[in-house]
This record gives structure tokens, sequence and C-alpha cells, in this order.
């Protein structure tokens, strides 16, 4: 998995390794790397506060005359660290578990949910879909076309239908076909628009009624390749929808995948998958040890 995951950020991997390749081989000491380490991590869109509190952690953990490599070391740990602070596996081992996926248009939101069913499947799960942006027509088919491909059956309403009660029917349905899980599509939202935030309240609060302690999990689908606007976005849906973790997409089109970093300091959210790339088969569960090996290793 790890050889597979250097190459799929190869983008984010070659600019954190020129860069620090640049620092940790210039034999300057330890303040002046911490110096140029916090631009490099900045530029790769750290952030500016968890880039602070980075370095802190650097500092804290050597000593001015420790060599580059106790320095790198102290960079890997502090980054593993911060990235495994909260629990990164997803609550579904237990059926019937349900889970619904959220977040702006065009974050990939239909075709993470689709990976993550196939993912699911080949685990002995049975899974069910439903499309419920009913708002967008295309939505649906794509969906339904993803569950052709997949061999996964997926349940939609008519285009212009109250998404709850399309989620409620296909509630009905999984419950009666005996399914393992069962994975929600919702519309892509503006993430600054109350209104249509209180639609996922609504649907939120249709499956709990009909499964006890669903849905499981609430995923925030986030472009990883729009950098710090991710995080803008993170702070909006976090305050309607409950997320309890995030799905990162394009991690393998970007050079700014220090967005992840300061997503999990800043809001305290775990990343539970990442999709790195436009296969089916292209997502992995997050491991924040593979991750930072994958980028600085």
């Amino acid at each position: 998995m790890l050889g597979n995951l250097k190459e799929k950020l190869a983008r984010t991997r070659q600019a954190f390794r020129e860069k620090l390749g640049d620092i940790f081989q210039s034999g300057q000491p330890r303040d002046k790397i911490l110096e140029e380490l916090a631009e490099a991590l900045v530029l790769a869109d750290t952030g500016i506060a968890a880039t602070d509190r980075i370095i802190q952690a650097i500092r804290d953990k050597t000593r001015k005359d420790d060599p580059f490599p106790a320095i790198r070391q102290a960079l890997s740990d502090t980054l593993v660290e911060t990235l495994g602070r909260y629990p990164s596996g997803l609550a579904v081992d237990h059926s019937p578990a349900v889970i619904m996926m959220v977040g702006v248009n065009g974050g990939g939101k239909t075709t993470s949910l689709a990976k993550l069913a196939l993912h699911f499947r080949t685990q002995g799960k049975k899974v069910l879909m439903v499309a419920a942006d009913t708002f967008r027509a295309a939505a649906q088919e794509q969906l339904a076309i993803w569950g052709k491909r997949l061999d996964i059956p997926v349940i939609r309403g008519q285009y212009g239908a109250d998404p709850a009660a399309v989620v409620y029917d296909a509630l009905q349905s999984f419950k009666a076909r005996g399914h393992d899980l069962l994975l929600v599509d919702t519309a892509g939202r503006i993430h600054t628009n109350a209104n249509l935030m209180s639609e996922l309240e609504k649907v939120k609060r249709i499956i709990g009624r009909e499964i006890a302690g669903a849905p499981q999990e609430i995923l925030l689908v986030l472009d990883s390749s729009i950098g710090q606007n991710a995080l803008v976005q993170a702070r909006e849906f976090l305050k309607f929808a409950g997320i309890t973790g995030l799905f990162l997409t394009k991690l393998d089109g970007t050079a700014k995948g220090g967005s992840v970093i300061s997503i999990v300091e800043e809001l305290a959210l775990p990343v539970k998958y990442i999709g790195v790339g436009e296969d089916a088969q292209d997502v992995l569960p997050f491991s924040p040890q593979e991750f930072v090996n994958a980028l600085i290793s």
C-alpha cells in the first residue's frame, strides 16, 4: 500500500521532497532549518496556525545542536501524531449501518460513495446505495451508472422529490433485503446556505428514526486540491451536519497535500478515507504513518 500511495501522491511528495531536501542537506543550525521548514509547510498549504504548532513541537523534541536527521525524524513523528490524534476507522462493523456523504458540488462526492461501496462489497458486505440528490438529474444518473458498472443496487427517486422521502423509501428496502450497509448520496450543498443545510438534518433524523444509532458515519467529502478553501467548507458543514470524518478526494492531483494537516489540526476531525485516482479501486483507508512516509520518506 505504501508504494502505491507514494506513486499516487507524487505531486505533493515531489513538492515536499524538493524543499525539504534543500533544507535538511544545508548543514545549517536547527533554528535556521526550522525557519525554512515553516516556510515549506505553509507553501504546501499546511496553514499558518498548524505550521506554528508543528514547528514548536519539533523544537520541543530536539536540541539546538541536533543534526538534521534528528530534526527530520521529529518532523515525521509530529506529523504522524497530529494526523493520528483522532480515530480514523469507520464505525460500520455491525449491521445494519448507514454512511451519509455530504459536501459541496464538484467535490467528488458521488464517485467517492461508489468507491466506498465497492471497497466494502469486496469485504463481503451487502451494500445498497441511494441517490438522494434529487435536485440534479445528472447526479442520480451518475450513481445509477456506477451501480450498473459495479453490480451494486441503487435506490433513486424522481427528479425534484423530497430527499428525505427518497431516503425513507431506501431504508425500507434496505431493511427488507437484509443488507449490511447503506450509503446515502446527498445533494451537493452550498456550504453557506442554511436552508439547504437543514435538509441534511432532516435526512439524518429520518435515518436515526428508522435505524437506531444510524447514521454511524457522516463523511464530508472535500476536494484536497482546493487547499485552505477546504478548511472553510469543513468549518461550515461541521456546524450543521455533525460530521464524523473526512473523505479527501483528488490527493493524487495536488501539490498542496499539507491542507490535510491543517484540517485535522484545526477542526479535530479525522481523515477516514482518501481518493487517489479515477478508478473505482483508487480508494484507501487513511493511515497517518503511511501518509507521512509517502510524503517525506
